[in-house]
């Protein structure tokens, strides 16, 4: 730029706060209204921040307590497989199943999913000439999750292509 033009700028810039100033000595209720509305979008967007922060500190303590029930629930499906869930006790596993779904726990993984070292734990491989892809083969323990967060990964056995 040159000398002129940054004067310019500058002159433009002292004109421009002449002509604030002025209007602020004129009219006290325009500045005292752009003031009020500042202030109103200040606390709008702060209401907006506590808000998410609150939601999301509600997430984290409800996968936190939904996390405590994993082996419990471990435990309720080793029973049913055993055919040792009956009577009062299968009432009770089938109101806690019910109930930690309705919070939004969600259990996942079954044979034959692509592997996802994400959400799953492989804790042994097979090769086989029968697949085409690394895909889960077995499931040792299931993977839960609650929203968009993994609370445990499944435990699998993978069998990859030869």
């Amino acid at each position: 730029m040159t000398e002129n033009s940054m004067g310019g700028e500058s002159a433009e810039q002292a004109l421009s706060d002449a002509v604030a100033e002025a209007i602020a000595e004129v009219d006290p209720v325009a500045v005292l209204t752009d003031d009020l509305q500042r202030l109103q979008a200040d606390f709008q967007n702060y209401r907006k921040r506590v808000d998410k922060e609150r939601i999301e500190s509600t997430e984290v303590v409800t996968g936190l307590v939904l996390s405590q029930f994993l082996g419990i629930l471990d435990d309720i499906d080793r029973a049913q497989e055993h055919g040792e869930l009956s009577g009062g006790f299968k009432a009770v596993a089938d109101q806690l199943s019910a109930t930690t779904a309705k919070l939004g726990l969600v259990k996942f993984v079954a044979v034959g999913d692509s592997f996802d070292p994400h959400i799953h734990e492989a804790l042994m491989h097979e090769t086989s000439s029968s697949v085409i892809h690394t895909q889960v083969t077995k499931v040792l323990r299931p993977g839960y999750k609650f929203k968009e967060r993994i609370l445990r990964p499944a435990q699998v056995i993978v069998t990859d292509p030869e």
